[in-house]
């Protein structure tokens, strides 16, 4: 049969969320019978209960925590859509981009953007790799790498080459290591390409790429340059980290460098509105300024 009651899943959400009848009235603005009523419909036409009570607690069964697993992503994604097609209708522009360019580039020149376009609203996303893509909609993405993303165009916006970085006790057993053998051992931590930037850079150095088997794994890309900090491997970075570089921080392990790397935007299926088109715009105007004593960069 048919399943009809979508509507129940909300209240659903708020009971399995609270394990609370009487909270979750509380945050629908419903009474508490109606919640009961509502729940005790929804398991009529399932056929199996969501909830039982032990020790008087209310408790999800089985078959609940799986319906509300799956009900809590559909009812998520549904949530992004409309946001989604919300900022579509109000000329919103939504840009994903890794949270440390936000941060450390982006983010100090976003002003300058406002000045320019007082009446586009802008969206930044926070995105790790190209995966996030498929799930994430937005009108262009601003990912690190070496470029060449299969099935997507790309636009080099910023030329950055990246050498290995490490903190000062790492550094330390690099020394002690050498150079070919601490990359072979010690944890190297990956990025937004995966393993691309790190395949250049032993190509570069004219080494094998033999990584330990040891790896840390960390999606976010500010919470990757805090790993180095704190000792956990071994990263490939840029002048962005500038000032960790200038206060000793971090250590440069190698002048060999990924010299085609960078900061590239990456183009999504979606087609282009204007403020889209004037964000993109701006992004390569404030390249073009040259800040901090950049070069200008070259168009791919």
């Amino acid at each position: 049969m048919r399943f009809r009651s979508y509507d129940a899943l909300k209240t659903f959400d708020a009971v399995a969320r609270n394990l609370s009848m009487t909270k979750a009235a509380d945050e629908v603005h419903q009474s508490k019978g109606s919640i009961s009523y509502q729940v005790g419909k929804l398991e009529a036409e399932l056929g199996f209960r969501l909830f039982e009570r032990v020790h008087a607690k209310l408790e999800l069964t089985e078959e609940g925590r799986r319906l509300w697993h799956v009900s809590q992503t559909a009812l998520s994604q549904i949530d992004r859509e409309i946001e989604d097609l919300r900022g579509s209708a109000s000329g919103a522009v939504t840009v994903g981009a890794l949270t440390y360019f936000s941060s450390r580039w982006l983010s100090p020149r976003l002003t300058r953007f406002f000045e320019a376009n007082p009446g586009i609203s802008l969206r930044i996303e926070p995105i790790s790799s190209m995966d996030m893509l498929k799930s994430v909609r937005v009108d262009m993405a601003v990912l690190w790498g070496i470029g060449g993303w299969k099935g997507h165009k790309s636009e080099l916006l910023l030329s950055l080459p990246a050498v290995p970085t490490a903190n000062r006790a790492v550094a330390e057993q690099v020394r002690q290591l050498g150079l070919a053998e601490a990359v072979r051992q010690l944890p190297l931590l990956g990025d937004s390409s995966g393993d691309a930037g790190w395949k250049a850079w032993h190509a570069a150095a004219g080494l094998p790429y033999a990584p330990s088997r040891s790896s840390l794994t960390i999606p976010d890309s500010n919470s990757r340059v805090q790993a180095v900090v704190d000792g956990q491997g071994i990263a490939l970075w840029d002048d962005l980290v500038a000032p960790e570089f200038g206060d000793g921080t971090l250590v440069r392990l190698s002048d060999i460098r990924v010299e085609n790397a960078g900061y590239f935007v990456v183009f999504t299926d979606r087609q282009m509105s204007q403020g889209a088109e004037a964000f993109l715009d701006w992004l390569r105007a404030e390249n073009d300024r040259g800040d901090m004593g950049r070069p200008r960069t070259l168009r791919v």
